[in-house]
């Protein structure tokens, strides 16, 4: 079993310039911090506390490494991505290592707001990430990534191209350039591990088809854009040449708000904007899931992590160390092996759709498929023998008397879905079981100065492998996920052990203090146990305490 907790919460008290008798003062979409008030000083690192550690022994040292890219990212809005020709290195072949780990270094220096950047190989995201805002005397960060499971791709020797997005705007005002570097650093097998040999249903996929825009040039990256919930807004593509011996299918799922949506989890309802006269266009409520399709049908979905980047809310917070999973933001997998029925029936085409119910302007998003091969035979028969797919039970409670309202929702989802596939290893059978459960609850009060948000995201997803006419299970696999959030945001008095207190004028916070204490858990089906906690005060860290326990290798 593996489980996943990751807990935010904020005490956000902004002492807003423009604030009035009568409406609330709504918080610029993007800030900048402060300048620093003394002289210079050296550039500055920053973090992310959910960075895990890499499957490494301690003084790993890599078979080799190799610089893939390094560009500055300027004026590159509008742009198409930074790319390059990557080919498999001869010390990258097969049997000459074991991990591969991905590393995307920055630096910058002036003002600028945060961006979102993504790398791809081939059209597949490998990374999704942010940047922090620099400062006048500069800021530089290193996100590392475990990349094994892209293994199909980074060996490939007929040559991918490596692309890079990151959308940067340059003015007299904004004059921050992202200096980055791309590199791959590939690492032989620990000596010491087992050496037991991975079954079929614990190595890298065989193949990794994309699932993203094929004019990365015209479509301004390999994302799809999401400008709102409805059908007609989803994102589908025609999957060709699925290999006849796929015995297995995952999709892997990465998803990012931005825009008027990128803090969903705190918008209200519509009625409540047009009921006050409102100019904001941040409403649609706070509830978005993520949903999957194949040929149309209902596949599986999952409640977005709030990652909150580092100009949201309140800048203060996120100095020197960012907001979960903003260095490298979560993707969300999906077993599709029961639907490979579907998928493998040659005499007709096939879509995947992603899509993002409820959503408002805007959402990137794309998928990677992975596909275990049968290396044992040339095609595999498979058949979907259970699909139980209700629709989501949600449930809307609104009230509200002029700017002060509470508005809350809860939402549930129950699916399985089931499917044989007869291949080299025999008849299996696998069932997967979804459980979704939402709780969101958006509080305005003191006409509309004081907001409260609390939200609790809970899903379970259970995998199961077994033979035919077989009791025992060959395989299993539990995973849980649960994110609460809790944040408040007041225009005077400053409240709670979080907290943080700024001025804002226009786009800029001319001064105020901040604290945050971030805790990521995880929890392997090895029995290991990961967690850090991150505590930092006005660009200081306070502690940063780490403890591991049997399962997670001892890095360096």
């Amino acid at each position: 079993m593996i489980s996943l907790f990751l807990f935010v919460l904020l005490r956000c008290c902004v002492l807003s310039s423009s604030s009035s008798s009568h409406s609330p003062p709504p918080p610029p979409p993007r800030l900048l911090r402060p300048r620093p008030s003394g002289g210079p000083s050296s550039p500055q690192e920053y973090l992310d506390p959910t960075q895990p550690p890499l499957p490494l022994a301690s003084g790993a040292t890599p078979s080799c490494s190799l610089l893939l890219l390094s560009h500055s990212f300027a004026s590159t809005y509008g742009q198409p991505p930074v790319s390059t020709l990557y080919s498999s290195p001869p010390c990258a072949s097969k049997s000459a290592w074991a991990t591969a780990v991905l590393s995307f270094s920055a630096a910058s220096q002036g003002d600028q707001y945060d961006r979102i950047a993504a790398v791809w190989l081939g059209g597949a995201e490998l990374l999704r990430t942010s940047t922090p805002e620099p400062t006048p005397a500069g800021i530089f960060w290193t996100v590392q990534k475990d990349v094994t499971r892209y293994a199909a791709l980074l060996r490939d020797d007929d040559g991918l191209l490596l692309s890079v997005m990151l959308e940067n705007i340059v003015n007299p005002a904004l004059t921050g350039v992202f200096h980055v570097n791309v590199s791959l650093s590939f690492y032989p097998a620990d000596a010491d591990a087992d050496d037991a040999k991975p079954t079929m249903f614990d190595e890298p996929a065989d193949a990794v088809v994309p699932i993203s825009a094929e004019n990365s040039t015209a479509d301004r990256g390999f994302w799809f854009r999401i400008a709102n919930g409805t059908e007609n807004n989803a994102r589908k593509t025609l999957v060709a040449g699925i290999p006849p011996n796929t015995y297995r299918a995952a999709l892997e799922v990465f998803a990012s708000a931005h825009g008027d949506d990128e803090f969903w989890y705190s918008n209200p309802p519509d009625s409540y904007i047009e009921k006050n006269n409102l100019t904001t266009r941040r409403g649609n409520a706070a509830f978005r899931e993520i949903v999957v399709s194949v040929d149309g049908q209902f596949a599986g979905s999952v409640v977005p992590f709030p990652v909150i980047f580092a100009g949201g809310i309140n800048p203060l917070f996120w100095v020197p160390v960012v907001g979960l999973g903003a260095f490298d933001l979560p993707s969300y997998t999906l077993d599709l092996t029961p639907f490979l029925g579907l998928l493998l029936d040659r005499n007709k085409s096939h879509e995947i759709g992603l899509a993002v119910a409820d959503a408002i302007e805007f959402w990137l998003v794309d998928a990677n498929l992975h596909l275990w091969l049968d290396r044992n035979s040339d095609s595999v028969a498979a058949a979907l023998t259970t699909y139980l797919a209700p629709n989501i039970s949600i449930s809307r409670r609104y009230s509200s008397h002029s700017l002060n309202g509470t508005f809350k929702i809860e939402a549930g989802r129950k699916s399985r879905f089931a499917g044989w596939v007869n291949s080299s290893a025999g008849n299996l059978t696998t069932e997967v079981a979804q459980k979704l459960k939402f709780k969101s609850s958006v509080v305005f009060a003191n006409d509309g100065q004081l907001k409260t948000v609390n939200m609790k995201a809970k899903q379970k997803t259970d995998v199961v492998l077994h033979a035919e006419n077989a009791k025992a299970a060959l395989f299993r696999s539990s995973v849980k996920t649960k994110y609460p959030f809790s944040m408040c945001r007041r225009t005077r008095s400053p409240i709670g052990r979080m907290r943080g207190v700024d001025g804002c004028q226009d786009h800029d916070v001319i001064a105020g203090s901040a604290g945050t204490r971030q805790t990521y858990q995880y929890r392997d089906d090895g029995g290991g146990v990961y967690r850090r906690t991150v505590a930092v005060r006005d660009g200081v860290i306070l502690s940063d305490a780490t403890t591991k326990s049997y399962g997670f290798a001892a890095t360096s």
